[in-house]
């Protein structure tokens, strides 16, 4: 997307100061998209409610929360970006707060539609506002710093939705957000400012028929994601369905959205080609940065047995490796080609999967938490290079656009990532038991030795028919447990693969010459 020259504008304030004003608005948000997950159970046995009913806390949420999304741009030149950050943060505030009143699901499920609308446009913007409050050859700093939020926060979040729960109730998962958000507001009413260029920018129309194409595309696309597993995808005639209404939609609104005088999103912007590739290797970041968020406190709470808390505790220090690597990927970005960086972020992310592939039921945290770190660094290696490389070739007034795809693309590769794991685990489980049960005959000396032995041991505690009805069911669970081990062990080498796979199209981005400070159009090379 060709990009004339324009005056560079700064703000009045600090870069830094913004920075901080915004970041404390993202990092509210982005954690709570994780925070309530260790929550479910509590949440179901309280509101009466199975565990797949409370799904739709999450499901509601996202679902929100990528339809917003794309319409940022769209959003901030209408209303102005400040006021619209603004209204973000106490709208997302005050949901928060009926979250944490609902009475029944189904007024908890509507506060978290309205917490997932407000929440939907503010990381753009915070994206946005960083990106041009900070002069081109600092903006990997300012990355590195945006990163810090959303990379830290959604690990955090499981961890602290814990402690939480455990400690208090799972309201307080949503009261927490009550006084981060109100300091959140008088920040951004201190700090904020709307740049010349957004203010020019008032009379668009509202493009109804693009909305209705967008909120039916990622609507079914994100309910068919939650829910395909449970219903058995294309088994289920309503899945079906489902799907041709995405497609259509997405076909709809693309062709909606090129013709219209006023789009919601500015699709044209893909003809860039290093925005294009950053699109796209962001979707597979968030495939597996979410998909292994996903996996690891299941494998840790169902196999292994940890408690929530506990669990959240093996994974925090994925979270410390990526905010420690940060401060030094911040500095490397201004320094160092931006794809040697990503090719080393991705082949960490991979190795670290492959390391991941490595557990057993006997592992020690510790086989946990190294490749935990591993896999934080490379995160940090991959999300500020790529960020700053995929808006590098953008005037500043298609960054708030931009940044509204960009950040959607993440969450549909967060969800399809998730939608993977659980498919992927309850598919190749199945398909484990098929294979090993072979093993479990009267014609296999190990089994008929191991089943020998657990049987005289259970026959000191009880008879001796008992203790052959309960070593059969020994043996059943051993199955189960070990079909389900190499299930997680698939998911983690199929996450290996797509991460080394990220790799060739990293030399897809066409290289940019540093510019001197005051050009606004180069961000980095």
């Amino acid at each position: 997307m060709p990009d004339g020259p324009h005056q560079e504008w700064h703000p009045h304030h600090s870069p830094w100061a913004v920075a901080l004003g915004v970041m404390l608005a993202t990092f509210m948000q982005v954690h709570d998209t994780s925070i309530a997950t260790v929550a479910l159970p509590h949440i179901a046995g309280s509101l009466s409610a199975s565990t797949d009913e409370a799904t739709w806390v999450l499901t509601s949420y996202m679902v929100a929360n990528a339809i917003i999304l794309p319409m940022t741009g769209w959003l901030s030149n209408r209303f102005g970006r400040k006021r619209l950050f603004i209204a973000c943060i106490v709208t997302f505030t005050l949901a928060s707060v009926l979250c944490g009143m609902a009475v029944n699901l189904p007024m908890l499920i509507l506060s978290r539609i309205l917490q997932g609308a407000g929440g939907g446009a503010m990381v753009p913007i915070a994206q946005a506002i960083m990106l041009e409050s900070f002069p081109p050859e600092k903006r990997g700093i300012a990355m590195a710093t945006f990163a810090q939020g959303v990379i830290v926060a959604p690990i955090v979040g499981p961890t602290l939705g814990g402690w939480i729960t455990d400690n208090f109730t799972w309201r307080w998962v949503f009261y927490i957000n009550v006084p981060v958000g109100i300091l959140a507001v008088f920040l951004a009413q201190w700090l904020v400012e709307d740049p010349p260029y957004i203010k020019r920018n008032l009379k668009a129309t509202v493009d109804f028929l693009g909305f209705g194409f967008l909120a039916f595309w990622l609507s079914t696309l994100q309910i068919t994601l939650d829910k395909g597993q449970e219903a058995d995808w294309l088994g289920a005639v309503w899945i079906r369905w489902f799907v041709i209404i995405s497609i259509v939609s997405m076909i709809a609104f693309i062709w909606r959205e090129l013709t219209v005088e006023h789009p919601l999103a500015d699709l044209r912007v893909f003809k860039n080609r290093n925005f294009a590739v950053g699109v796209l290797l962001i979707t597979i970041i968030g495939a597996i940065l979410y998909g292994t968020t996903a996996e690891l406190p299941l494998f840790l709470q169902t196999l292994m047995g940890y408690p929530a808390l506990q669990a959240g505790y093996a994974m925090s220090p994925r979270g410390l490796g990526a905010f420690v690597a940060t401060f030094f990927v911040g500095q490397l970005v201004s320094k160092v080609r931006l794809r040697w960086l990503l090719v080393i972020g991705f082949a960490l992310l991979g190795f670290s999967a492959l390391m991941y592939s490595e557990i057993n039921l006997q592992v020690s945290m510790a086989s946990i938490v190294l490749p935990g770190i591993l896999n934080g660094v490379a995160t940090s290696f991959i999300f500020v290079p790529l960020t700053t490389a995929t808006m590098s070739q953008l005037n500043q007034r298609h960054i708030g656009n931009a940044a509204g795809l960009y950040n959607l693309m993440l969450n549909i590769g967060g969800s399809s990532g998730i939608a993977f794991v659980t498919t992927l685990i309850a598919r190749k489980t199945q398909e484990h038991q098929d294979l090993m049960v072979g093993n479990l005959s009267p014609t296999a000396p190990a089994f008929v030795q191991t089943l020998d032995a657990a049987k005289n041991a259970l026959a000191r505690q009880t008879d001796p028919v008992t203790a052959l009805h309960q070593s059969y069911s020994l043996m059943a669970a051993t199955l189960d447990s070990q079909a389900h081990l190499w299930a997680f062990i698939d998911n983690f080498r199929v996450f290996s693969l797509l991460a080394f796979s990220g790799i060739p199209l990293i030399w897809l981005f066409r290289r940019v010459k540093r510019a001197p400070a005051q050009k606004a159009e180069v961000a980095a090379h």
